[in-house]
């Protein structure tokens, strides 16, 4: 008798088998593997999607607070050299991170060559440069709460972007569309108190670079061997990046660069905003795995509408009425374009079950809040009609000052 016939074991079970058990032995049974060995999934991440949300809107906001308050506040008013400073940062630690950690094994699939890097990564990583450098610039002229609202325009410029550079056909109707974000941003520069124009020319420089460099980016990733995630695209960008503006610095700022200029700022707050800077980067990673496009656009406004909110406690920017129905039409209009009228549509209905769910359990609740809303929001709108109470401190310091005089005259 010879040895038992050995099989793998992760062949299929031959369809002749006979299942046991009360049905017909005559039917066969469709082939199966071996579920022992059937391959693992792997664990859930135990983090609520919610911290990754929280982690990208507050490094965000932080990495923009912190840039205007050294190059405006601070007085270090050299944006080539922080930009340079960033990128060489980023540089040394996507570096670190290629040998220590998984995070950037993404690099293992780009086919990148030195014909590649220098017909693609190259232009890409200058409009990037330029991009970043006028953004900087806009920091000493204008405030955040503007800067943002100008920012708005952004997916306009990237559409026109494409259009020109043949990745996408023009559409008159998604045109239409986008026009809305146009006429919120008019709007509110219309209603701003400080206006500075070559403010506003290096913000929109900014917004077409960066509107060029996406569609730059587009164009690479369509083909399947150059899809990069992120913390990837910094991996080959920032090198480039940071020599190109190393030399813009050289030439305009570094040379201008005083020892009591970076006393006053403190290497510690330069190593602290650089730290900031990439952690950004590292969020936006996380966030685009852990969240939906959806979650992503909704985020965006929130972080914006919490940045003009940090401009006016922090610096006390003045935002004029006109400002906030422009910012409100545009941010109205992002939204619509981003995520269509069918998503939003869908969004609405499942928000009005949830609410009507929520009205059958609590109904006294959802008196309370109904109450609470219409008196919050007569309390906003008769505060926005009603004429500004304030003093003016000058005047009121002369008038003291007549005070104390007064008595000693006499």
């Amino acid at each position: 008798m010879g040895e038992p016939e050995k099989f793998n074991e992760k062949e299929r079970v031959s369809g002749e088998v006979i299942r046991s058990g009360p049905a017909s032995p005559t039917v066969p049974v469709l082939p199966t593997v071996n579920p022992e060995v059937e391959k693992q999934q792997p664990p859930a991440s135990k983090i609520h999607p919610a911290f990754y949300v929280i982690t990208w809107i507050t490094l965000s906001s932080s990495i923009i607070l912190f840039n205007k308050w050294i190059l405006d506040t601070a007085k270090f008013h050299y944006p080539i050299t922080l930009t340079c400073w960033h990128l060489t940062f980023a540089t040394m630690m996507t570096q670190l991170m290629s040998r220590t950690t998984k995070l950037l094994d993404g690099r293992k699939t780009v086919k990148m060559t030195g014909r590649v890097y220098l017909r693609a990564i190259v232009p890409i990583g200058a409009m990037f440069s330029l991009s970043l450098i006028c953004g900087n610039l806009t920091y000493l002229y204008l405030s955040v709460a503007f800067i943002q609202m100008l920012k708005a325009c952004t997916p306009v410029a990237v559409l026109l972007a494409g259009w020109l550079m043949g990745v996408h056909k023009a559409d008159m109707k998604v045109l239409f569309n986008v026009s809305i974000i146009v006429l919120g941003v008019i709007i509110a520069s219309i209603g701003e108190i400080k206006f500075v124009l070559i403010g506003v020319l290096f913000q929109i420089g900014g917004i077409v670079f960066e509107a060029v460099r996406l569609v730059m980016v587009e164009r690479l990733l369509s083909s399947a061997e150059y899809k990069m995630d992120p913390l990837v695209s910094l991996y080959y960008f920032a090198p480039i990046c940071a020599f190109m503006n190393f030399c813009v610095a050289m030439v305009f700022e570094i040379p201008k660069i005083q020892m009591t200029e970076l006393q006053n700022v403190g290497l510690w707050t330069l190593l602290a905003n650089a730290v900031v800077a990439f952690a950004l980067n590292v969020s936006v990673v996380f966030l685009i795995g852990r969240t939906s496009g959806l979650v992503m656009t909704l985020c965006g406004v929130l972080k914006d509408i919490l940045l003009v909110a940090a401009s006016i406690a922090i610096w006390g920017t003045p935002i004029s009425a006109l400002q906030y129905f422009g910012y409100t039409i545009a941010l109205c209009g992002l939204v619509y374009y981003k995520l269509g009228a069918a998503t939003i549509k869908a969004q609405f209905s499942d928000m009005g079950r949830a609410w009507a769910e929520y009205g059958a359990k609590h109904p006294a609740l959802r008196k309370l809040i109904v109450i609470g809303s219409v008196i919050l929001l007569l309390f906003i709108v008769l505060g926005g009609l009603a004429p500004t109470v304030g003093y003016d401190s000058t005047y009121l310091t002369s008038v003291i000052k007549e005070g104390d005089k007064a008595p000693n005259q006499n």
